[in-house]
């Protein structure tokens, strides 16, 4: 006979929360969550989500987390050249922010609720392997610039497609050549040697 402990089963709840809050969340923007629907949606009891969040805005700020946590093992994982890994790095914001555009926006939206530290130490680790890549390809003075363009630079373009300006037809040209322009602003290599160090390990 398997015996699921108190601990594991509160693990199941919370993960069952947080999914339903991620699907009503894509479905119908920060509107569509509550923490009611939330537990209807997950199979819960009605109490069950305030055991876990104590509000909306805790719950929301914890997606918004886990949003962070999984760009942030994507971009650990890409493989390849320091240039193929920071384009595959871009690609992969561009994809969240099509792919779940209202997840996308709570990621960037300012940490609400009873727990932000959570959400920007997440998007910190995000950010700091981020710049682990341009580290590998511009002098460490210039990371923090270069590397504030780029991440700066494709939200700012998201936002644009997500807002329908690039369907216009004023701009001639679309995300994903804005992104392509943005990485071949960075040079093809350092001129001088990789210093030791967090961004240099």
């Amino acid at each position: 006979m398997c015996v699921v402990s108190r601990s594991e089963s509160a693990a199941a709840t919370r993960r069952a929360l947080l999914d339903a809050a991620a699907e009503l969340l894509d479905e119908g923007g920060p509107e569509a969550v509550t923490l009611r629907e939330v537990g209807a949606r997950a199979g819960v009891s009605r109490g069950a989500p305030y055991g876990h969040f104590a509000d909306k805005e805790t719950l929301l700020g914890a997606v918004a987390a886990e949003g962070w946590e999984r760009l942030s093992d994507e971009i650990t994982a890409l493989r390849g050249t320091p240039s193929e890994r920071l384009r595959g790095a871009l690609a992969a914001l561009v994809a969240i922010g099509r792919r779940h555009p209202h997840r996308y926006r709570q990621m960037y939206a300012p940490p609400a609720g009873e727990e932000p530290g959570t959400m920007i130490h997440a998007s910190c680790r995000a950010q700091e392997a981020f710049l682990a890549i341009v580290s590998e390809l511009v002098d460490q003075a210039d990371v923090h610039r270069y590397g504030g363009l780029l991440f700066t630079g494709v939200n700012g373009i998201i936002a644009a497609e997500l807002s329908g300006h690039f369907a216009t037809g004023t701009w001639h040209t679309s995300a994903d050549e804005l992104v392509d322009t943005l990485a071949a602003l960075i040079p093809a290599g350092r001129t001088t040697p990789r210093p030791s160090g967090p961004l240099g390990s």
